[in-house]
């Protein structure tokens, strides 16, 4: 199957065929989106008998906790993969790159958080939410290639046009995504924060992940020695963005800016209808699975709000200045949609992979 191909179909995956324990394990499992990963696993009562937690040098022996177990953080060794059925990569891109290949000989499944498989000839860039919500069905394989996980900011955007579809014809979409440092993982979150502090003691800022001031600041583009570039995460999300909507959504004209918040991408879409815009209508065509649709100005959509849920929360404005527009004001758990798309994906391949059957 090709990067381009779309699963056959999808309904909402069991966790695994009841009986049966699977095998896993977390390469970068002290990065953000490693344990986010271990607690979804956790949450989704996923059936592992076992689960190791591996990463690189910096973070061998550091305790991390498990559901309600605490395990050491073991070094990416070959021997680790004997006979694990699902391997997630949650570590930066130069690590997958560096071990994939390794994993898929020892038979695991691959699921990617890191992009870097993105471009892999037999690699589909999946969002469970999304092929459920297009009605289409998984059909698990044997040899299944790398499942690379769509960034959340596309999967956010994707669930939200495709359910104002149902209101009527799309015009225009244009989309301004706020960027968190967590995008960057720990690394990121230390920088904004040493930004932060320094500028308040007039002491000169780091700048080795962004290569430039977030601290405060709203940017278009980083430093030039900074990488990824903005312009490349904003490429990203429009390929992964088309990749899971296919051509059941309209491609929105996107602006990502790199905002001076440490967690929770946050959303502002301008739609322009044919007909003249419902709220109420358009309310009822959003809410449904993963949408929280808040109307309290306390539950205002936020970053802050939207940490630690599930849940994309999302509140609706008209266009005072156009009958057929409206504004989606939207924010989600970037991390959390992350993994538990990532965790689902690895449900819906559970089926093909029969190891582990308890006695």
């Amino acid at each position: 199957m090709t990067s381009t191909s779309k699963p056959a179909a999808v309904a909402h995956a069991e966790p695994a065929r009841a009986g049966y324990l699977y095998r896993v394990a977390i390469v970068g499992a002290a990065t953000l989106r490693g344990k986010e990963v271990a607690e979804v696993l956790n949450d989704r009562n996923f059936p592992s008998v076992d689960v190791k937690l591996l990463d690189d040098d910096e973070s061998l022996g550091q305790l991390e906790t498990m559901g309600e177990e605490i395990s050491f953080i073991q070094s990416v060794r070959a021997e680790q993969f004997d006979r694990v059925d699902f391997t997630f990569f949650a570590s930066d891109p130069e690590c997958t790159l560096k071990n994939w290949k390794m994993v898929q000989k020892a038979g695991s499944a691959i699921v990617d958080l890191s992009y870097a498989l993105e471009a892999e000839p037999d690699a589909l860039i999946r969002s469970p939410w999304i092929e459920r919500q297009l009605g289409q069905v998984w059909t698990p394989q044997l040899q299944p290639g790398p499942a690379v996980v769509a960034h959340p900011a596309a999967v956010v955007l994707a669930l939200l046009l495709l359910r104002a579809q149902k209101v009527g014809t799309v015009k225009r979409v244009a989309a301004t995504v706020f960027e968190p440092a967590s995008e960057h993982g720990q690394k990121g979150m230390d920088e904004l924060h040493e930004q932060t502090v320094n500028l308040l003691s007039f002491q000169p800022l780091p700048k080795k992940v962004f290569d430039t001031q977030v601290a405060f600041n709203m940017v278009a583009r980083y430093g030039e020695q900074s990488a990824p570039a903005l312009g490349m995460v904003e490429q990203r999300v429009l390929k992964h963005y088309q990749r899971i909507a296919g051509t059941q959504a309209p491609v929105p004209s996107l602006l990502m800016l790199q905002a001076p918040i440490f967690h929770g991408h946050a959303f502002a879409l301008h739609l322009e209808m044919e007909q003249a815009a419902d709220i109420d209508e358009m309310t009822r065509a959003l809410t449904g699975d993963h949408v929280n649709m808040t109307h309290l100005a306390e539950d205002s959509p936020s970053n802050v709000n939207a940490a630690g849920q599930g849940d994309v929360l999302v509140s609706l404005l008209p266009d005072a200045n156009l009958a057929n527009g409206l504004w989606i004001w939207a924010a989600a758990d970037n991390l959390r949609i992350a993994a538990t798309n990532a965790v689902e994906c690895a449900e819906s391949m559970a089926a093909s992979r029969p190891r582990g059957q308890i006695q």
